[in-house]
């Protein structure tokens, strides 16, 4: 028995194989009798794999995020954390992140005993991408791909009722990003705090609350005075907006506690 300890070593994926950003870290390879291959890979949005088949099948396993996956002469997929994907021994197809969102699946695949591995074709072209991901997205809506997007729409993604009554003398916006990886720690608003997220991702956490993964266009609401316990920027990091409601006289604030 061997223990690898995390975090594993990822190196950026060849372009011959992925269009776009992608990275992988190898967890297991065909040792001994096992011909076992089982790599994590990380698939910034929008990057996908080109057309390929493997000789004696493959599973992927999603453990973050939302992705798209393709079988030649069927439509894409959407697949999302916690789904599992078996491809058939020689089946031609692509996956890959959508295009708003990142995805990390682990690839496990039983090597053949000549040793062969996958055999990759032509690339999947920005325009075929975009076909797939609009027909995924109308699927998963339960529309047809050709119904056509009207002009307008308004959408409420956040009513938040505040504890109590606020006198608003401002509202301070900041762009904030936090590096991939990186964790912004325990720490306190001054005053109520909403969010959007604009691009990547985090694990986010009120302290006490459950953790929740917060992508492209998810919203949240940080109360005056709650211990957030978790902004952790997952491995494409995270862009969002953070509005700052203040009071008269009142500047935004952050406090870090020590415990």
């Amino acid at each position: 028995m061997r223990i690898s300890r995390a975090p594993h070593t990822a190196v950026a994926a060849p372009s011959e194989w992925i269009s776009g950003a992608a990275r992988v870290a190898e967890l297991a390879a065909p040792d001994g009798a096992s011909r076992t291959q089982v790599d994590d890979v990380h698939f910034a949005p929008g990057a996908r794999t080109h057309w390929h088949r493997h000789p004696v099948g493959q599973v992927l396993v999603v453990t973050e995020g939302t992705g798209l996956v393709q079988r030649r002469g069927e439509p894409a997929e959407t697949i999302r954390t916690g789904d599992t994907v078996r491809i058939a021994a020689g089946e031609w197809h692509w996956h890959g992140a959508t295009p708003e969102a990142s995805m990390t699946h682990v690839a496990i695949e039983e090597l053949p005993e000549d040793g062969t591995t996958a055999l990759f074709g032509e690339p999947v072209t920005d325009t075929e991408y975009a076909e797939s991901a609009g027909a995924a997205g109308a699927a998963k809506e339960g529309t047809a791909a050709a119904e056509p997007v009207p002009p307008l729409s308004r959408v409420v993604v956040m009513d938040q009722r505040l504890p109590w009554a606020l006198a608003t003398q401002r509202v301070e916006i900041r762009r904030i990003t936090i590096a991939p990886g990186h964790a912004a720690g325990l720490h306190i608003h001054n005053g109520p705090v909403f969010g959007s997220i604009e691009t990547g991702s985090a694990v986010y956490q009120i302290e006490g609350g459950p953790e929740q993964v917060l992508t492209a266009g998810d919203v949240f609401y940080e109360p005056e005075g709650t211990r957030v316990a978790r902004f952790d920027a997952q491995r494409d990091g995270v862009t969002f907006l953070g509005y700052f409601l203040l009071a008269e006289g009142l500047d935004a604030e952050l406090v870090f506690p020590e415990d």
